[in-house]
């Protein structure tokens, strides 16, 4: 539609710099923009931002919009809403992505209702349709049975994108964008909402988004003892710990390690699931990985199914084997 141009981005940020789903988005906002003939911006919201600003362009930004407030250094789901509505709605982007992240899931379906606009969450890929510019969206369902193209009909077009689906440019230094501040009423600061408590949990070694090799454990590891050999591996290769939703909520491990539909979506080189009986909510947060080895004592195991390299076999004897001739090949 004539009333609605460019590419519009919501930026995520941490310690002041922008962080990695933010390069993801604008990489495919980049290509997007490029297919609709028209400029890509950047929405970055909190405070403390002037580096991130200038990485967001560093990125692939040709502008962006900075609303840079104290009072929005933690995040606000009213707040941030009432935000982003109002940036989109004086903006009035073609197509706006968000990360399908704990903030996207959050305020994607707020912002949306707000502007009536089209969304497709979970999204994988993402084109311009030559003829109509319309955004054609490609996201899964039935837990990654099948994949879904969906066609929006109002404007903006919204999306959120899944984490590792879509690679980012690379930087380059020599870009050159604009920064726009945006000034927002007092009032519309104040959310319904208030956070009584912020506990910042310590992750030792790499993040399960960021790892290369992830090294998971299910229920049939009956413990938190089981998780041992896990994390050994895991070590051993250089990756991190991943679990499903049961070992989290027993408290075997901490919640951040949870993969799945409700816990964290991953596309590591190498994904290992030790006694992990492949439930659809799981299968969905590690099919993308590149290779997925699966251990498991019942043959039948949707898990070795899913998995490109199965062993039939108790952990208790197949782990210990793994861990020896990988030491040995590392060594």
């Amino acid at each position: 539609m004539s009333d609605y141009h460019g590419v519009l981005v919501l930026g995520e940020t941490e310690n002041g710099g922008i962080v990695s789903i933010t390069k993801e988005l604008l990489g495919i906002g980049r290509k997007l923009a490029g297919e609709l003939g028209e400029e890509l911006s950047a929405l970055l919201i909190g405070s403390g931002l002037e580096t991130a600003s200038k990485e967001a362009i560093t990125w692939g930004a040709d502008r962006v919009y900075l609303v840079d407030n104290p009072v929005l250094a933690t995040y606000n789901s009213d707040c941030y809403t009432a935000v982003v509505a109002k940036v989109c709605q004086e903006v009035s982007p073609s197509v706006f992505l968000m990360g399908q992240t704990s903030m996207g899931r959050d305020i994607a379906p707020r912002v949306a209702a707000r502007l009536k606009a089209s969304l497709s969450t979970d999204c994988i890929e993402l084109r311009i349709a030559p003829d109509s510019k319309r955004l054609i969206q490609t996201r899964p369902v039935y837990g990654g049975n099948a994949v879904a193209v969906v066609v929006p009909k109002a404007y903006p077009q919204m999306a959120t994108i899944r984490a590792k689906s879509m690679s980012p440019l690379g930087p380059d230094s020599s870009r050159q964008g604009k920064v726009i501040p945006v000034d927002v009423r007092a009032d519309s600061l104040i959310g319904k909402g208030k956070l009584a408590n912020r506990v910042k949990e310590e992750v030792a070694g790499i993040k399960l988004e960021d790892a290369k090799v992830i090294v998971a454990g299910g229920a049939g590891l009956g413990g938190p003892e089981g998780f041992k050999l896990v994390e050994e591996l895991a070590k051993i290769l250089g990756g991190a710990v991943g679990a499903t939703r049961i070992p989290c909520e027993e408290g075997w491990v901490p919640t951040s390690f949870q993969i799945g539909q409700t816990g964290k979506i991953v596309t590591p080189d190498l994904y290992i699931a030790v006694a992990i009986s492949g439930a659809q909510q799981h299968i969905a947060g590690c099919l993308g990985s590149k290779c997925i080895v699966a251990i498991n004592r019942d043959p039948e195991a949707y898990m070795l199914k899913a998995a490109d390299f199965g062993v039939v076999g108790n952990y208790e004897q197949a782990l210990p084997a793994l861990i020896k001739k990988c030491r040995e090949l590392v060594s």
